[in-house]
């Protein structure tokens, strides 16, 4: 009895831990969407209450409740009528599933804590991308001072500043050097320096073999994308959302396909 009442409330901590996780990611999820649409614009992102952008009336709590509030409206302004872009739900539900999956991967950890911080960044970027075809330098900033902030709470600091260096340097200067080398073949440019950045403050955040791995899935990932895109509009596009898409499937497998990789081997 004892025992069954041991498992019945970790069961019960871990569906509570996972649902605060879950309010908590699409908390995130609303904000960065409202904030990547003011990057877009230009408007500040702290400065000025979240507006409806077809009639501009001050949203109201119940408008702001993430995913119910989108649902409870049916996807429409209660002011206006207006309908509600479809990807102010989906970014929600991406925060969500993002902050569940990292608990459950590593649980209530400074280290879940980074990543989400790192994804976040990253659909910022990949929002901001996806409007404009730029990616904000105040978002990889930021992003590079949530690495240096989780650094320091690691024991020694030190490697982890050079480990998370070897993993920046590793993601981003093979490809810096790919894209020179297309750029002078094909007299254009190919590749953003914007995505170059990203990638560099996406690999801070892994050591320099899972910084690699990151650029394989981030290609593969914006390969795929591209070839949507190309489907469905006729026209390119933006490698922001293939980078944050890339780190996010660095972030769950990267590890265990790194040992299963060379498990092979040794």
């Amino acid at each position: 009895m004892l025992l069954q009442a041991l498992q019945t409330c970790s069961s019960a901590l871990t569906a509570y831990i996972l649902c605060i996780a879950a309010l908590f990611g699409a908390a995130m999820g609303s904000f960065v969407n409202c904030a990547s649409a003011r990057l877009g614009s230009g408007e500040s992102v702290l400065k000025g209450r979240s507006h409806c952008p077809a009639c501009g009336h001050v949203l109201g709590a119940i408008d702001l409740i993430p995913v119910a509030g989108y649902l409870l409206l049916r996807g429409r302004c209660r002011y206006c009528g207006a309908r509600i872009a479809p990807r102010c739900l989906v970014t929600e539900l991406l925060g969500a599933a993002a902050c569940v999956s990292l608990v459950l991967c590593y649980g209530v950890t400074l280290q879940a804590a980074a990543y989400a911080a790192m994804l976040f960044m990253l659909l910022a970027a990949a929002l901001v991308d996806l409007d404009t075809g730029l990616i904000p330098d105040r978002l990889i900033l930021m992003g590079i001072g949530a690495f240096l902030v989780y650094a320091l709470f690691q024991k020694p600091v030190l490697p982890a500043l050079l480990r998370g260096l070897l993993g920046g340097f590793a993601a981003s200067v093979p490809l810096l050097l790919f894209v020179l080398l297309a750029d002078r073949l094909m007299g254009r440019e190919t590749m953003g320096g914007g995505d170059i950045k990203l990638f560099f403050m996406a690999g801070l955040y892994f050591d320099w073999q899972r910084a690699i791995l990151l650029l394989i899935f981030s290609c593969l990932c914006g390969i795929a994308f591209a070839v949507y895109a190309k489907k469905k509009r006729g026209a390119e596009f933006p490698f922001g959302p293939g980078i944050a898409a890339g780190a996010f499937a660095t972030a769950l497998f990267g590890a265990p396909l790194l040992n299963w990789y060379l498990g092979l081997f040794f």
